[in-house]
This record gives C-alpha cells, sequence and structure tokens, in this order.
C-alpha cells in the first residue's frame, strides 16, 4: 500500500488529476496481489495515523471529502467551516474558490479511515488462561491450530482469527500486528462483519440505533449522528452508568423508606400493645372499684335495715307490754264504774292518775325509713349520672378516633369530579358503556382488528383513559370494581407509552394499584404486595399540588395505598384497566360510579 502511494506524483497527489477510484482500484489490486486475504489488514499498519485525521477536529475522518486543491476533511467540518467564512477558501493551503464546490464524501478515504478507526484500540489486558469462553459461554478453540486445537485466549477483529497463547505471539511482537483490535475469545467473528456490505462494523448511528460498516454510513446514514463504536460504547456506558446510578439511589431509598416503614410498623405495634394494656387496666380498675362501691352500697343498706328492724322489735315489744297494761287497767276501771254504791264509790274513788300505767311517749318514736332510702337512692342516683357522662364521654372519643377514617374520606369526597371514559383511547379488546362510565373486557368479537389500531389507543395494556386531564388540584371518584379477579386503578400522564409493553417503575408515567387475586400491588412495584383482602368499591384521590395519590376501600373507610412525593409535570388522566381471564373468570366492568357517603351504607 505504501509503495502505490509514492508511486504517485507529487503533482497528482496535489492536482487531484488522478480519480480517487482509480486510486482505489489500483490499491486493492496491488493489496491483494501481496497479502493473503486473511492478512490483508495488517498491511495498514503501515499507513501513518496523520493521514486519517481531519485538520479541522484532529480526529479520524467522518465523511471525509476532497477539495479541488486535494485536501481532505470531514464534510461536517469543513461545511461549518465554509459557513462561517465570506471567501469560499481552503483552510490548509488558503486556495481561494470563486465558487463554493459540491462536495461529495470521497469513498477511497471514508474506507481507509474506517479499517483505520478500528487500529485505535490496542489490547490493554494482559492475557488471562481464565477468559478462553466468550460472552455466550461458549468454549472458542485456535483457528490456527493444525493438529489439536487449542483453547483461544484472545480474538482478531482485522484477521478475523481466534488464536491460542502461541499463535498470539506475533501480535505482540510485530509491529503491524500489534494495532490489531484483540479482544477475548469470540465464537462467531463473523457476526462483526456487515452482511450487507461485507465490510467491518465499526460505526454506530445513533438515531436508529444500530452498528454499521462505512458503507452503510454513506449509503443510509448521511446525516444521521454516526459515531465510532468505542466512541459510542464510551457514550453508551456512560448512560447506563447513569442510569445504574439512579437505579441504585433509587434502591437505597426504597430500603432507607422500607426500614422506616417495617420499625414504624414494630414501633405502632409496641405502642398499640402497651395502650390497650394500660387502658384494659384503667377500665378493670373502673370495673372493679363500682363493683366494690356496689359491694359496700349494699352491704350499709342491709346493716341499715337491720339496725332499724331491731329498733322497731324492741319498741314493738314495749309496746305490746304497755298494751297489756293498759288492758287491764280498763277492765279494773269498768269494775269500779259498775258499782251501784253511791257512797262507797265516792269512798273508795280511786286518783285517775294512779290508776293509768306509766307508757312511752309514742311522739318520741318514729320508723320513717323510706325518707332515708330516698336520700341515699338520690346520692346514688347523682354519682351514677355522673360516671355515666364521663363514660359516654370516653365512648365519644374511642367512636371518633375509630371513625376518623370515616371523617377523611368524608373531606375528600367533596373533591368529585365527572370521569369519563375516552373511547378513543381504549384498547380494541375492551368495551365502553354509551355514557363512558363503564369499561369491560370482551374476547373473540373485536370491535376491529388490533393491527388498524388509532395512534392514541393502547396496544398492549387492556386500558382506558378519562377524556380529561387535571392539574394544579385536588379530585377524587369512585370506581365500582365488584367481584372482578383483576383489575388496574389509578391515573396516568398523557405522554404514556401506549404501544407495546409499559414497564413497570416511577419513570412509567402511571401511578396506579394493580389488584391480583386477594392482594393489591403497586403498579411501580411489582411483586410487592402492598394490601391483602378484596374490595368491591374503590376511592381515589388526587392532590396533584402535593404530589399525593390515595386509594380507599369504600365501605370500610380504610386506606389501601398512597403514593407520595410524586412528581408532576403534566396532565393527569384517570387510568382503567378491567383485565383478561388470566385469573378466572373476570367478565364484570369497571364502573364509575357516584359518590356513596359513608351513611348511605348503613
Amino acid at each position: 500500500m505504501s509503495v502505490s502511494l509514492r508511486n504517485m506524483t507529487h503533482s497528482e497527489r496535489e492536482s487531484g488529476i488522478l480519480s480517487w477510484e482509480t486510486t482505489s482500484t489500483q490499491f486493492w489490486i496491488l493489496l491483494h496481489r501481496s497479502t493473503p486475504t486473511r492478512k490483508m489488514a495488517s498491511n495498514f499498519s503501515l499507513l501513518h495515523e496523520d493521514q486519517f485525521l481531519c485538520p479541522i477536529c484532529l480526529d479520524t475522518f467522518t465523511q471525509p471529502v476532497s477539495t479541488p486543491c486535494g485536501h481532505n476533511f470531514c464534510l461536517s467540518c469543513l461545511s461549518s467551516y465554509w459557513d462561517d467564512e465570506t471567501v469560499c477558501q481552503c483552510p490548509v493551503c488558503k486556495e481561494t474558490f470563486g465558487r463554493r464546490p459540491n462536495l461529495k464524501v470521497n469513498t477511497f478515504i471514508s474506507e481507509l479511515a474506517s479499517q483505520f478507526t478500528s487500529l485505535q484500540v490496542t489490547d490493554a489486558h494482559t492475557l488471562s488462561p481464565d477468559r478462553q469462553k466468550d460472552s455466550a459461554g461458549c468454549v472458542v478453540l485456535c483457528d490456527v491450530c493444525t493438529d489439536v486445537q487449542q483453547l483461544a485466549v484472545k480474538s482478531c477483529f482485522e484477521c478475523l482469527t481466534s488464536y491460542c497463547s502461541v499463535h498470539l505471539e506475533p501480535h505482540h511482537r510485530a509491529a503491524g500486528l500489534k494495532r490489531h483490535t484483540l479482544v477475548d475469545p469470540l465464537a462467531n467473528l463473523q457476526d462483526r462483519i456487515c452482511g450487507e456490505h461485507n465490510h467491518i462494523l465499526t460505526l454506530f448511528c445513533f438515531n436508529d440505533k444500530m452498528l454499521l460498516c462505512d458503507v452503510c454510513v454513506r449509503s443510509q446514514h448521511v446525516n444521521h449522528d454516526v459515531f465510532p463504536v468505542q466512541q459510542a460504547y464510551r457514550e453508551m456506558t456512560g448512560v447506563l452508568g447513569d442510569t445504574e446510578a439512579r437505579v441504585q439511589q433509587m434502591i437505597q431509598e426504597r430500603q432507607q423508606k422500607l426500614k422506616e416503614m417495617e420499625e414504624s410498623v414494630k414501633e405502632s405495634k409496641r405502642e398499640t400493645g402497651d395502650v390497650i394494656a394500660e387502658s384494659v387496666m384503667e377500665l378493670t380498675a373502673l370495673v372493679s372499684e363500682v363493683q366494690r362501691s356496689q359491694t359496700e352500697l349494699v352491704k350499709v343498706i342491709e346493716e341499715k335495715q337491720k339496725a332499724a328492724e331491731e329498733q322497731a322489735g324492741v319498741f314493738i315489744a314495749v309496746l305490746e307490754q304497755e298494751l297489756t297494761e293498759l288492758q287491764m287497767t280498763k277492765m279494773m276501771l269498768r269494775d269500779i264504774k259498775q258499782s251501784e254504791d253511791h257512797l262507797s264509790f265516792l269512798k273508795t274513788f280511786p286518783d285517775p292518775s294512779v290508776l293509768l300505767p306509766h307508757v312511752t311517749d309514742l311522739s318520741s318514736f318514729s320508723f320513717n325509713r323510706h325518707m332515708e332510702m330516698w336520700h341515699v337512692q338520690k346520692c346514688l342516683s347523682s354519682s351514677v349520672s355522673q360516671l355515666q357522662t364521663l363514660l359516654r364521654k370516653m365512648t365519644a372519643e374511642i367512636t371518633t378516633f375509630s371513625a376518623s377514617n370515616n371523617v377523611t374520606l368524608r373531606y375528600l369526597q367533596q373533591y368529585e369530579v365527572n370521569v369519563l371514559l375516552d373511547p378513543d383511547t381504549a384498547h380494541p379488546l375492551l368495551i365502553l358503556s354509551n355514557d363512558g362510565k363503564q369499561v369491560r373486557y370482551t374476547k373473540g368479537s373485536l370491535r376491529r382488528r388490533i393491527q388498524d389500531v388509532k395512534p392514541g389507543e393502547f396496544t398492549v395494556h387492556l386500558a382506558v383513559l378519562g377524556r380529561r386531564g387535571f392539574s394544579s388540584r385536588k379530585f377524587y371518584f369512585e370506581v365500582l370494581v365488584s367481584q372482578k379477579t383483576e383489575w388496574c386503578l389509578g391515573v396516568a400522564t398523557a405522554s404514556i407509552q401506549r404501544r407495546g409493553v409499559l414497564t413497570r417503575g416511577p419513570d412509567s408515567g402511571l401511578w396506579a394499584i394493580w389488584f391480583i387475586e386477594n392482594r393489591f400491588e403497586a403498579f411501580s412495584t411489582p411483586g410487592v404486595t402492598v394490601y391483602p383482602g378484596k374490595v368491591e368499591r374503590v376511592g381515589m384521590f388526587v392532590d396533584y399540588n402535593k404530589g399525593l395519590i390515595s386509594f380507599y376501600d369504600v365501605q370500610t373507610a380504610t386506606l389501601i395505598y398512597s403514593c407520595t412525593d410524586c412528581f408532576f409535570t403534566e396532565e393527569l388522566y384517570p387510568y382503567l384497566n378491567p383485565c383478561d381471564n388470566q385469573y378466572g373468570s373476570n367478565w364484570d366492568p369497571m364502573v364509575i360510579v357516584p359518590v356513596t357517603r359513608m351513611e348511605d351504607l348503613i
């Protein structure tokens, strides 16, 4: 190759009289005559690196072009240079052109530069006997060994050959071979060659995300962002590194959040146990005190009654004795009164005061027990009434605590909005009601062929969006899911991916809960149960400004799951996915229903 370049005269090289097509033909004829096909690429090392560098960007040629004065530049570099100059002249020799030349890619230099690019990466790793398999785990054998093929330790892109440690030695000794690209053993080197043009794949197109050879660039990717594989690799690994760092950060954040939640649950469980134990102890003590008061009250009343009965018994005995004496006095007076001898009667008439027996003053004794019992009853009733008031207050506080979820849900329900489903976004396997309030999955009778989906429709997820988007406000709506075995409900951005499978993650543009049989998952964390059980009616609340999304079991006013610290940059649209029959019969529709107050459910 160097001989053919020296055979070209200075005038031929400078004036461009000898066309590059002719030179290319002569070069390849000479090259094929002088070297075997497999070792052909090693001759490129005879060229100097400066011959493949653009004088403007000082990097290897990309889409090289030649000026009439014979100098070579990258197409984009020379075009940009001339765009900034008032006079069209060569950046190197300053030759001025009357009109701007019509630049075309120099195929010969482009092909040489493409081949030369592959020489820029040399093997920076020491030989390692452990790396004897390719990335797929296949054993790679030396292509040069004739008797018993030894395991290959490296593969050469230029030679398209895999070498054992013995046959690789020339690549570490010969100057030309040192610049070959050596990699860990690869079983299918031919896969590194362009199937259409039979050139090495040394370039990568960022627009189409595909590997290219130099011919591919000239034919189909002229105005695309094309870079050498090594540079593209660095760019892509950098992107993956950033993504990996972000993923690692999200993992750490979630691990920390999970740890905090677990600690919070444990602490809450301990506090709940302590509160229950203390409350039971206090109420038990109160019940015991009431029982003691009851026992003491009964004892005191019974003792009072016994004392009163004893007192009354003594008084009764006295009265009975006095009655006997008075009866006898009465009989005696009757006998005296019956005497007919007046003189004798008057002579023996006794003093009446002497005749009367000594009796007790009745006014000094009374048995008015009902007044005493009434007083006791009044005092007791007053005390019981005060105690009942305190108990009712305590019960009201307990009821308020247990009904706090009801209060919260009633508060959220005041932000109810009218949600209608948009048929232009529905998957072809979904059927919507005429009023836009119901959606269900159908099978067999498609609305139309899936291949004929409209641009705004979902093609994989059995989903539909609401007609209206919401931003910078709070909104709430309820969905009846009945006995469905699977469904998904949430909100999504207008730019959510609708064609193909939607990756479940925090950056999917969808915030939703996914019900599967008897448990709930957050759409962003597949496989993680966030709530056990089943519900029939779901309430969904969104606070756009605070980045809060909450899902409630309407019948029990229980929080199912909350997405917190969300960051929204677009309008949010209601997202309903009735799902298919993977987990059993699931034909029931998802129905957007008016808000139901808790008092209406009782």
